[in-house]
C-alpha cells in the first residue's frame, strides 16, 4: 500500500518547487499508484463532440476489421480510421479524480485528496473520419452471384452465401454505409442471404420489363407494378422482377396503384455494360449507333451516361471506347493514380475527375486530389495532367 502524503510533505514540496501556497487550490490531490497498476490494461481514445453525444446517448461503437486489415471504428452510419497518436506526456487513468470546477475551495486551510492512479498510457487511438472501405463487399458476393432460377433436377450452389451479420463482420464500413453500398451494387436478399445477380441475367429481367413496356404501349414514366408481375410472374420469379425495377426505375403511387418511372441513364447505361463487356475495344461511332439501337424505343444514349463505367480514347484514330468501370479499381488514393497512370499517361480533367470523384473527403474537390496527385501541364492548347512521379508499365 503506497504511503500517504501528509500536509507538511506537501507544503515542503511547495517549497522546494518555489510555489506560494495562496497562489494555488486549497484543495490538494495526491497521486498514488494501486496495487495492480498496468499500462496494458487499458486503452485510451480521443472522441470528438459528435462521438461523446452518440456514447452518451447509450448508442455503440464498434469496431471492425479482419486479422489482415487495419481496424476501424464504426458508428451506426459512420466509419472511422484508428490509428496509434504517440504522446510525450504520460496519461493517467484516474477514476476519482476531481477537476478544478468540481472542487470546493471555500476551506481556510489546505484540504488533501488521496486519489489512486489505475493505469498508464503513452499512447492513445485517435480517430479519423474515412471513407468506408467497400470494395469487399461486392468481391464477396460476386463469389456466388444469383444466375436465376434453378432447373428441374438441378441445386443450387449454397456455397459463399452471406446474411447480413456475416457482411457486418467483415466489412470495414458502418451498417448504413453497407445498405446503402447493397444497394448501389444492386443486390437483393434472397432467402435471408444477400445476393447480385449475374449481369446478363439483370439485362434479361429489364429486357422483358422493356419488352412488356413496349407491347402494352406504356410511357417508361408510368410501368405498372401489378401488370409486370402478372405478365412476367410466369416466366421469372416475382420478387426479382420488382427488385429489377427498383434498380432501374423509382417507385410512386398513383390512386392505390404502383408505378415505376424507368432511369433512362440507369437503363442505357445498362445496355452500354452489356454491349462492352465482351469486347476490349470498340469503335466509338459504331458503337453508338448499336447502342442506340439496343435500348427501348424513345429512349437516347449520350455518352455522358457512361460516366466512370467506360472510357473514350481521343487520340486514336477512328476514336475508340472501352469498358472503364470505377468500382475494379483501388480504393487506396495513390494506387488509384498509379493504376490510372498505367492505364492511360495523361489524361484530360473531364476523363480523370469520374475515376477519382469518389476519393474525395467531406471538404475536398477533385481538383485538390489532382493538385497533389498530379503534374498539369498544356497540350495542344488543352490542360492535361499525369504522374507526379514515375509510373511502372
Amino acid at each position: 500500500m503506497a504511503k500517504m502524503r501528509s500536509i507538511e510533505e506537501v507544503q515542503a514540496t511547495l517549497q522546494i518547487a518555489k510555489l506560494a501556497e495562496e497562489d494555488l487550490h486549497n484543495t490538494v490531490q495526491c497521486l498514488s499508484f494501486g496495487d495492480n497498476v498496468s499500462s496494458g490494461d487499458y486503452c485510451l481514445m480521443e472522441l470528438d463532440d459528435i462521438l461523446c453525444k452518440h456514447i452518451e446517448a447509450g448508442d455503440s461503437l464498434i469496431i471492425r476489421g479482419d486479422k489482415d486489415e487495419r481496424a476501424v471504428l464504426c458508428t451506426g452510419d459512420k466509419t472511422y480510421d484508428l490509428k496509434i497518436a504517440d504522446t510525450s506526456n504520460l496519461l493517467l487513468l484516474l477514476p476519482g479524480c476531481k477537476t478544478p470546477e468540481q472542487l470546493t475551495n471555500s476551506q481556510d486551510s489546505t484540504h488533501l485528496l488521496h486519489t489512486q492512479i489505475w493505469g498508464f498510457c503513452n499512447n492513445y487511438w485517435e480517430l479519423r473520419k474515412q471513407r468506408p472501405k467497400l470494395k469487399k463487399l461486392k468481391r464477396l458476393l460476386m463469389e456466388n452471384p444469383y444466375e436465376g432460377p434453378t432447373l428441374a433436377g438441378q441445386e443450387e450452389n449454397t456455397e459463399h452465401r452471406y446474411t447480413m451479420m456475416d457482411l457486418l463482420e467483415s466489412i470495414q464500413a458502418s451498417e448504413e454505409e453497407i445498405k446503402t453500398h447493397l444497394q448501389t451494387v444492386h443486390a437483393c436478399q434472397l432467402d435471408g442471404y444477400w445476393r447480385v445477380l449475374e449481369f446478363d441475367y439483370e439485362v434479361k429481367l429489364l429486357g422483358h420489363v422493356a419488352q412488356l413496356v413496349d407491347s402494352e404501349s406504356w410511357s417508361f414514366s408510368k410501368v405498372n407494378l401489378k401488370t409486370c408481375l402478372e405478365e412476367l410472374g410466369p416466366l421469372e420469379p416475382k420478387e426479382l422482377i420488382e427488385h429489377c425495377l427498383n434498380c432501374y426505375g423509382k417507385r410512386y403511387t398513383e390512386h392505390d396503384e404502383v408505378f415505376y418511372a424507368l432511369d433512362e441513364d440507369k437503363v442505357c447505361r445498362a445496355m452500354a455494360l452489356l454491349l462492352l463487356q465482351n469486347s476490349v475495344k470498340f469503335n466509338l461511332k459504331e458503337f453508338q449507333d448499336v447502342w442506340q439501337q439496343s435500348v427501348p424505343e424513345g429512349m437516347g444514349t449520350r455518352l455522358d451516361q457512361l460516366k466512370s463505367v467506360a472510357l473514350v480514347d481521343r487520340s486514336c484514330h477512328p476514336q475508340t471506347i472501352s469498358l472503364l468501370k470505377v468500382e475494379d479499381l483501388p480504393e487506396d488514393t495513390q494506387e488509384r493514380f498509379n493504376q490510372l497512370f498505367t492505364l492511360r499517361e495523361k489524361w484530360r480533367e473531364e476523363d480523370i475527375t469520374p475515376y477519382i470523384q469518389d476519393l474525395c473527403g467531406e471538404k475536398q474537390s477533385s481538383g485538390a486530389l489532382l493538385t497533389k496527385y498530379a503534374r498539369s501541364s498544356m497540350q495542344k492548347g488543352v490542360k492535361v495532367f499525369n504522374s507526379r512521379r514515375p509510373v511502372a508499365t
